[in-house]
């Protein structure tokens, strides 16, 4: 027994050393990819609670003070919700703390980019504390996610017009006709899948027999956006690229499939009630892998128009400094380096990871309910399905106003 208690020690404190080691190991560059993986730790918490966590809540009595305890589904739901708005008051927190910051010298940088073992700490303790606030809070967040989850749409919608008319920039630039060339076959292969998908869609949502006029009209639309990116990308005033046009035509439709995915299993124009569990696995799988990324490329990017790995000489880069100053001119130096501005914003870098946490609440979740008058899982509802359509149809006017902006107000900069 004494032996097996020193070796827990021995265990216990080899395992808070590698911590230390790995958190002071974390320096100025690498501090946003340490943010990018605690939002996956959440992430991974979130589904092994998921999975595991249901038998313990149910004897909560805070949690499960129904009159009939609620399916097990309900359980998995409000167990993902919780650690989420864990997740998403400590970025929230941080993302107000952090308004203002312009410049290193400001003792909040050092916070931003430091200690990151009292972080982790309040992180964990902001989720365990989520485990113990009442149902209503849970359900108020659930309903808040869902918009928030269309708002963190719509910032992966800015950075996706900024990304492909960034690429189409570049290959233009070379001035080549393979290049040329390149830019023609990806756009015909995004069409393509466009007008696909689009038939796809009447296939599995309108039916034949039934009334399916809302679905209808939700892909017309689309089709219709479709046309008028083309049309306004050629036109000769505009002097636009048909790539950016094909990759958001894509998008559109992509959000228009999620939102008309997302209408309720009984639903008769919903062909994909037969397909439920497959569907809704693949949808996950595929939603969380897009959530990642877009999140790890909104966080390298977040308020910054630089390139994402910043040189050794950036702001960011805090590597090469002596501990102890050897003479005024390192002095100098340092004082130098500590006034320089910051390259991104700090507050909206962690902004972006509270609206992330919300959105990958409604992909582990099905965008469900988490409680109702009778304590019954929700699957799916109307409002993510209007959440993702009005995200496309706000897809199509950012991308047409970043068309015609520079020619309705040509002296201002977009």
């Amino acid at each position: 027994m004494w032996a097996a208690s020193c070796l827990a020690s021995c265990c216990a404190a080899c395992a808070c050393d590698a911590c230390r080691t790995v958190v002071s190991g974390i320096s100025r560059r690498s501090a946003r990819i340490a943010y990018c993986g605690l939002f996956a730790l959440s992430l991974i918490v979130s589904w092994i609670l998921r999975e595991v966590a249901a038998p313990l809540m149910e004897k909560i009595p805070w949690i499960n003070h129904f009159h009939q305890t609620p399916d097990r589904e309900w359980f998995e739901t409000d167990a993902v919700l919780r650690v989420s708005l864990g997740n998403f008051l400590f970025f929230t927190i941080l993302a107000i703390f952090m308004i203002g910051v312009k410049n290193q010298k400001d003792p909040r940088d050092g916070l931003h980019h430091g200690g990151w073992m009292m972080k982790v700490i309040c992180w964990c303790i902001l989720v365990i504390l989520m485990f113990f606030v009442p149902n209503g809070i849970i359900s108020f967040y659930e309903a808040t996610s869902k918009f928030g989850s269309g708002l963190f749409l719509l910032v992966q919608v800015v950075l996706l017009l900024d990304f492909v008319h960034g690429w189409n920039d570049k290959w233009v630039g070379y001035d080549e006709q393979f290049w040329y060339m390149a830019l023609l076959v990806v756009s015909l292969v995004c069409y393509v899948a466009t007008f696909s998908f689009s038939g796809l869609l009447f296939y599995l949502f309108t039916p034949s027999g039934h009334d399916c006029g809302l679905n209808t009209f939700f892909i017309v639309m689309t089709l219709i956006f479709v046309f008028v990116f083309a049309i306004v990308t050629l036109h000769p005033s505009v002097s636009g690229s048909i790539l950016p046009s094909s990759v958001i035509s894509v998008y559109c439709m992509y959000l228009c499939y999620s939102g008309l995915a997302s209408e309720p299993r009984d639903y008769e124009c919903n062909g994909l009630h037969k397909h439920s569990k497959a569907v809704s696995s693949s949808s996950l799988a595929l939603g969380l892998l897009t959530t990642v990324l877009s999140v790890v490329y909104s966080a390298v990017r977040a308020g910054s128009s630089t390139t994402l790995l910043s040189p050794p000489s950036s702001p960011r880069a805090g590597s090469g400094k002596p501990l102890l100053p050897l003479d005024k001119a390192d002095e100098h130096h340092e004082e130098e380096e500590k006034s320089k501005p910051v390259t991104y914003s700090y507050s909206f870098f962690h902004l972006i990871f509270s609206l992330a946490s919300m959105y990958s609440a409604m992909l582990l979740t099905g965008w469900s309910t988490s409680v109702g008058e009778s304590g019954r899982l929700v699957d799916v509802g109307w409002p993510s399905v209007w959440v993702r359509i009005v995200t496309s149809w706000a897809t199509a006017a950012l991308f047409i106003w970043s068309l015609v902006a520079p020619i309705l107000f040509p002296d201002r900069e977009f």
